[in-house]
């Protein structure tokens, strides 16, 4: 029998990584539950990136922060941010300490898988109107088949006005839809792979299905259901087909967040990719008052199709507002040299979701090496594909750091891959925030059916990812 001292050495030998729904107390499982409930809200009605943005934005103003625009100098205590063009965001508390010591940042993404429509996306066909989409990221397209969906997004008409859309979100909206093959006539569609069941071209939405009946005197439409169609965005939104090419519209589904499971366990939303990240990233960004180092929480666009574009992580302006901040701390004049130290000096979770293990599918994955539902965030050393193609990779000391950081304040975390090597891969926003020189390690929550139109996460996950990037801000 293994005495009571060797039970203890082996105790720290052997990594462990328990169901964090165990050993909960019940006042910690309030606030877990009751922080879940206001993501579930937030995510309600941020289901795109302009709108998270948006939402983002106003939550900060009404915290006390400004526009890193309005301000000639900066000093500890200012709250800042800046928009990046409407669909990216990114703000910053400045902190006691000089700024040569770096930035202490998360960085997480707020675009996820969906449709967009396509620049002419009307046409009638067979006594009914649909708008031909193109899809946005990695999706499964047979997916998108069959569930409710809606339209959000924005439109510009020639007089330069910006229209904002919502439709299919409230009760009393119609929805639209992607229509499938009945089962008595599948037998061909179904004999093909599964990335072949429906065509991309064929993701077209139902929008319409009455005529426009023609006035006395007015020549018969050769398309009356278009027509009808156009009728009614014209009338309700001043719009005209050529609009279309003005405009930013988004097919997502018509869904809310809502809890799984008898116990409630767990949280089943669209875009939990990536904004069950942001959202805490966020939230902890905003609880800062006067931190000892400047923090920064970096919400991106267009991280599911390459972090491309000037909203994506890859763009000059989330590095403008950064060199801004240096330059105002100062007498308003840049060095870039001195720019590059900060940057240098500075340290980055990015906050992206990872794979959660999923016994039907265990053949994908290593379970030695990936991570759990409910066991806490994610530590992922590097991601990228096969042979580590395309991944950042932190350093041990990095990750050592983090890692004391979050034993210190009681931050449980687990570790891991994505999957099996040769299963297939992924990436993040890491490797285009590590060419700085800054040190930056993925950190993460596990998700079922990531990229699904509806994915679903843990909500005890979500409360301890929280607490670690607050604990990662304040202490690092």
């Amino acid at each position: 029998m293994a005495s009571k001292k060797s039970e203890k050495k082996e105790e720290k030998l052997f990594a462990e990584y328990p169901n964090l729904y165990e050993d909960i107390s019940k006042a910690d499982k309030e606030v877990c539950m009751a922080f879940a409930e206001e993501y579930k809200s937030f995510l309600d009605i941020s289901k795109t990136e302009r709108e998270f943005t948006e939402n983002s934005i106003e939550a900060a103003v009404s915290l006390g922060f400004k526009d890193i625009a309005s301000k000639n100098k900066l000093k500890a205590g200012d709250k800042i941010y800046a928009s990046i063009k409407d669909k990216g965001l990114i703000l910053a508390v400045v902190g006691k300490k000089d700024i040569s010591e770096g930035f202490n940042i998360l960085g997480a993404h707020v675009d996820s898988p969906r449709l967009d429509l396509k620049p002419n996306p009307v046409y009638e066909d067979s006594e009914a109107v649909y708008f031909k989409t193109h899809y946005y990221g990695g999706i499964k397209k047979y997916q998108w088949t069959t569930i409710p969906l809606a339209i959000h997004g924005v439109i510009y008409t020639k007089d330069g006005v910006k229209h904002k859309v919502t439709i299919g979100e409230d009760e009393s909206d119609p929805i639209f839809y992607i229509t499938d093959l009945l089962p008595h006539l599948g037998n061909e569609q179904m004999s093909k792979k599964a990335s072949e069941f429906v065509p991309a071209e064929d993701l077209n939405i139902v929008v319409g299905g009455m005529p426009y009946k023609a006035k006395k005197n007015e020549d018969r439409s050769r398309e009356p259901y278009k027509e009808a169609v156009l009728k009614f965005l014209n009338d309700k939104y001043g719009i005209v087909e050529k609009d279309f090419v003005t405009g930013e519209l988004e097919v997502v589904p018509a869904v809310k967040a809502r809890d799984v499971g008898f116990d409630r366990a767990f949280i089943a939303g669209y875009g939990h990719d990536d904004k069950v990240c942001a959202y805490p990233a966020l939230m902890a960004l905003l609880a800062q008052e006067k931190p000892e180092k400047t923090c920064v929480t970096m919400l991106t666009d267009k991280e599911e199709i390459g972090s491309y574009a000037n909203s994506g992580a890859q763009s000059v302006l989330y590095e403008n507002f950064l060199m801004e901040i240096v330059a105002k701390l100062g007498d308003g004049s840049l060095d870039m040299l001195k720019y590059r130290k900060v940057i240098a000096a500075s340290k980055m979770l990015s906050t992206d979701v990872t794979t959660g293990y999923d016994p039907k599918y265990a053949n994908v994955y290593e379970r030695r090496n990936t991570a759990f539902m409910s066991h806490g965030l994610k530590l992922e050393k590097y991601t990228g594909a096969r042979g580590k193609s395309g991944t950042n990779e932190a350093t041990g000391d990095f990750v050592a750091e983090i890692t004391r950081v979050f034993e210190k304040n009681n931050i449980p975390w687990q570790t891991g891959e994505l999957g099996k090597i040769d299963a297939g891969g992924g990436g993040t926003i890491s490797a285009y925030m590590a060419k700085y020189g800054m040190s930056v390690i993925d950190a993460g929550i596990p998700v079922w059916s990531m990229h699904a139109p509806y994915e679903v996460i843990s909500k005890i996950d979500l409360y301890y990812m929280y607490l670690a990037y607050k604990a990662f801000i304040e202490n690092i």
